[in-house]
Order: C-alpha cells, then sequence, then structure tokens
C-alpha cells in the first residue's frame, strides 16, 4: 500500500487533483485535511499571516487527525489522497505523521498571478487573514523544504497534472516502504 499527500496554496489546484487522482486508482480514498478544521464550530483560530499560538496547536491536531484517517484508509485497503494546505516546515511535520509507505509528496506550484485568477473565479473565498497568493506563494517557495515532486500547473489542466504524479510517482517518493 502506499500514500500521497498534495499540498500547495489555496486555490492551486489541490481538491480537484487529488480528487481526479483517487478516481485513477484501483481503490482509493480522498482525505481533505481542511474538513478536520471545519469541524471545529466554536473557538477555532484560523491560520492568518501572523497566527496565534492556539491557531498553529490547532493547525497540528488538524495534521494528526488527517495521517490517522489516511492511515487508517491504507490499513483497509485503500490508497489514501491526502490534501490540505501544507508549508514550511510543517510539510516534513505531516509527511512524518503518515506511516503509511511509500509515501508520495506531490507540491503544486502554479505561478500566483494564475492562482489569483483561479481565485477570483471561484465561488469560495480562500485568502482572508491577511494572505494573498503572492505572499502564501512566498512562503511556498522560500520556507517549505522540496520534498517530493514539485509541479509548476500553470499551464496545465487537473487532468494533465494527475498523468504527470502518475507517470513521475518515483520522483515524489519521499520515503520507500
Amino acid at each position: 500500500m502506499s500514500a500521497f499527500l498534495i499540498t500547495g496554496i489555496m486555490a492551486s489546484g489541490k481538491s480537484t487533483v487529488a480528487q481526479l487522482l483517487a478516481e485513477r486508482l484501483p481503490r482509493a480514498a480522498h482525505v481533505r485535511g481542511d474538513a478536520f478544521r471545519r469541524m471545529v464550530v466554536s473557538g477555532r483560530a484560523e491560520m492568518t499571516s501572523e497566527p496565534s499560538e492556539e491557531a498553529f496547536r490547532q493547525l497540528r491536531l488538524r495534521y494528526r487527525i488527517t495521517a490517522t484517517a489516511a492511515d487508517l484508509y491504507a490499513e483497509a485497503g485503500f490508497t489514501p489522497v491526502v490534501q490540505d494546505v501544507v508549508l514550511g516546515a510543517e510539510l516534513e511535520h505531516l509527511a512524518s505523521l503518515i506511516r503509511t509507505r511509500p509515501l508520495h509528496v506531490v507540491v503544486l506550484a502554479p505561478r500566483p498571478e494564475v492562482v489569483a485568477a483561479r481565485e477570483r473565479g471561484r465561488a469560495k473565498t480562500g485568502y482572508t487573514g491577511g494572505w494573498t497568493p503572492a505572499l502564501l506563494d512566498d512562503v511556498l517557495r522560500r520556507e517549505t523544504p522540496r520534498l517530493g515532486l514539485w509541479l509548476d500547473t500553470s499551464e496545465q489542466t487537473p487532468e494533465e497534472t494527475v498523468d504527470k504524479i502518475i507517470t513521475r510517482r518515483d520522483e515524489a517518493m519521499i520515503v520507500k516502504s
């Protein structure tokens, strides 16, 4: 059994790509990390451009729950395809929490102006709390370790991105069995 971790900034295509990848695998589960954030109905501390200690604590809780869900799906014979915004040192942290091996990490890194255009075309608004696509992209590129397969998906359709992930999955593998 293996697992995938798809990350990138908001509006980089994580949800769409993770869903399409899961649909292409024989037995797979799409694990949406943000669903665990939304389960906190009172007392939620959002990750802003200047996050509080509580926001970091809740982020780490979300990642622990995500990793546990991924491993439970793997134990049941499904390939977990995890997707969430995981930036900076948190990428190595979440990768270490997911026990299923091999683990394939894919970072979607379209240009910030492409992300801004995608964000304007979406029904939901992801960029609040002082964030902009350019600021979050800077965090991605400057602070996130170069784990796994990084893809500039600016000129790709989601289907083309999934094709790349499948054909280059060995490059995405960070920890073998």
